[in-house]
């Protein structure tokens, strides 16, 4: 069970999660990807989930965003079922793939921020209202008109969490967000990150580069194998790490976790 995160109200709440795949031989049993994940994820802090490649960490997210459905176990968004809570989590949760190309729908980036709140039928001058915003906070302003898919890799993470943003969610999901980035993206995504964790909203990042973002991390869980191994304060999980989880301690660098950020 995790601990409270004191007044902060719970968010996802994950009681033994399974998520078994059938074998392709259809022969008895099958691949247990996630096996007992028991978690809490609360409002307003910044969750890092680190794993290395296949641990389980985008396979989690998608059951906790209702993408994927879980074998076993439980699943709660603000203490309902996931099933009955499909149309709050989609306005409340916005997923940040690590391919961003795949989340472009408009072809220049004011159509594709509009995309989200029109399909949420909003009233146009709320629509345009929420653009501005977004324009401006993720600093998109002078890309308005741009070809969406001509963008860099750092400019499209950012129009991906500005599409997340002028839908009103309050929660941003992002899963290896420096895949492909060179040091100028990666330092995009970091400010978007910072700046996220500053207006108080809810972050989760999956990643295996703890040495780029650890220093925003309220919270550090380790994901091995489908199973979590060790979740809490980011220093005091990195001093129980173990080398078989395949996760490097990327204090070597640095003083401590609050050092460990390209920013």
């Amino acid at each position: 069970m995790e601990k409270s995160n004191g007044s902060n109200a719970t968010l996802f709440s994950v009681r033994g999660l399974q998520k078994i795949f059938p074998n392709s031989s259809k022969k008895a049993g099958g691949h247990e990807a996630l096996s007992g994940i028991d978690l809490d994820i609360y409002e307003k802090e910044c969750l890092l989930i680190a794993g290395a490649n296949g641990s389980g960490k985008t396979l989690l997210m998608k059951i906790l965003t209702g993408l994927v459905e879980a074998t076993g176990g439980e699943v709660l968004f603000r203490g309902n079922a996931i099933k009955t809570s499909i149309r709050l989590l989609r306005s409340s949760v916005g997923l940040v793939y690590q391919d961003a190309d795949s989340q472009i729908l408009g072809e220049t980036v004011e159509e594709d921020i509009r995309f989200g709140p029109e399909n949420l039928k909003l009233p146009l001058d709320e629509i345009d209202k929420r653009l501005e915003k977004s324009l401006s906070a993720l600093d998109l302003v002078s890309k308005r008109d741009f070809p969406a898919r001509h963008l860099s890799g750092g400019e499209k993470r950012r129009l991906a969490v500005a599409g997340i943003l002028a839908m009103g969610c309050e929660t941003i999901i992002m899963d290896e967000p420096f895949a492909n980035l060179d040091w100028p993206g990666v330092i995009q995504v970091l400010k978007i990150i910072s700046d996220l964790k500053k207006s108080n909203k809810t972050v989760i990042i999956l990643t295996h580069e703890l040495e780029k973002v650890l220093a925003f991390a309220d919270r550090l869980v380790i994901l091995v194998g489908g199973k979590i191994r060790d979740s809490g304060e980011p220093e005091a999980v990195l001093n129980r790490l173990e080398q078989a989880w395949g996760v490097r301690d990327p204090r070597r660098a640095y003083r401590n976790a609050g050092e460990c950020t390209w920013l």
